[in-house]
């Protein structure tokens, strides 16, 4: 399996680089089996079964894009120079893994102002930039908030800078628990009569956590796909989540999850029977063709990178040569690509 199957050519107009607005005006493109329609995302409603569980990620998106000043007293002078962190996740110690530009220049010891409220120390430099910072709890939570930006995928911050519209528009609404560095972006496209529409239909949903790490973004390199090594995510299914989703099922509910990374997340917590049970820890799961679904019925996710990981798992669960074709008419049809664009629907055949 190589990495040139899941390449295609994207024309550069296609990227968008601001939302659909309102969040359920996006377009989407319903694939079920060898059909394809043109929809929107309101229409979900009329789309769905009674009776079907939308999965949901309830991350909550830090604003982990920081730009400060190094300190450094030489014992003469305190020397200054600009510096940009990406913030990465949180360590056991209380510090924070990031990254840093440039990182050559930093040292161990000297500190990072990032506002009136805000700096760290950096406490580590092998095996990635460590950073302790002088607040903790909500106090460091507001500080972030008001000197970060919103950490958006590099192909929209290499056209604009993030600004304060993307505090709103790169976080779900039902975003809670925060610690991704990057949005479930699929779930961008709903809204409070979306979600209204949706339960009077008697479609039913569940939340999960897991929190999107800047490795989303990493590029596949090894041309044999199945030797890719995945970047590891920390996640969390409740024993409430769990036991709604195997009731559903067993119902004769379809469970569809929003976003690759709800699918990923009980694809890993599920059992070699396809029983799901509460479940927290870090998944690296790589999905790609010849991998057999054990929860997710089908898929609600946007449109990938050429080459990515995840053009692979949306492979895996239609067939590469029907998720060409699917790709072949978004284009033809200039649906909007990546975070802040269009929806697809993806729904196997045997469903």
């Amino acid at each position: 399996m190589k990495l040139s199957d899941f390449d295609f050519d994207l024309p550069e107009h296609l990227i968008a680089t601001r939302p659909a607005r309102p969040r359920s005006s996006a377009r989407l493109l319903l694939a079920e089996g060898a059909k394809t329609q043109d929809r929107t995302v309101s229409d979900l409603p009329g789309i769905l079964r009674p009776g079907d569980r939308l999965v949901l990620n309830d991350t909550r998106v830090i604003p982990a894009r920081l730009t400060g000043l190094r300190l450094r007293d030489t014992g003469e002078e305190v020397v200054k120079a600009r510096v940009e962190v990406t913030l990465l996740e949180p360590q056991a110690n209380g510090s924070w893994s990031a990254l840093a530009k440039p990182l050559r220049k930093l040292a161990i010891g000297e500190t990072v102002v990032f506002s009136g409220d805000l700096s760290a120390e950096v406490t580590g430099l092998q095996g990635g930039l460590r950073l302790r910072f002088n607040l903790t709890g909500p106090d460091f939570d507001a500080a972030l908030n008001a000197a970060g930006a919103m950490p958006l995928p590099p192909y929209i911050a290499g056209k604009r800078p993030a600004d304060a519209r993307d505090h709103e528009d790169y976080q779900t609404i039902w975003a809670r628990r925060s610690g991704a560095v990057a949005a479930p972006t699929a779930s961008l496209h709903f809204d409070e009569p979306l979600l209204a529409g949706l339960r009077a239909k008697g479609v039913t949903m569940s939340f999960v956590t897991l929190h999107v790490g800047a490795g989303t973004f990493l590029p596949v390199t090894v041309e044999d796909v199945t030797t890719h090594r995945m970047h590891a995510e920390w996640g969390e299914i409740s024993a409430e989540a769990a036991a709604d989703i195997t009731a559903t099922r067993a119902a004769g509910g379809r469970i569809i999850p929003v976003g690759t990374t709800a699918l990923r997340l009980i694809e890993t917590a599920a059992g070699a029977d396809g029983q799901l049970a509460a479940w927290q820890g870090d998944t690296d799961i790589f999905i790609y063709p010849g991998y057999r679904f054990k929860i997710a019925d089908a898929l609600m996710t946007n449109f990938h990178l050429p080459k990515s990981t995840l053009m692979m798992l949306v492979s895996a669960l239609m067939g590469a040569g029907r998720i060409r074709e699917i790709y072949a008419h978004a284009i033809d049809h200039e649906y909007r690509f990546f975070s802040y664009g269009d929806a697809s629907l993806l729904i196997p055949s045997q469903m």
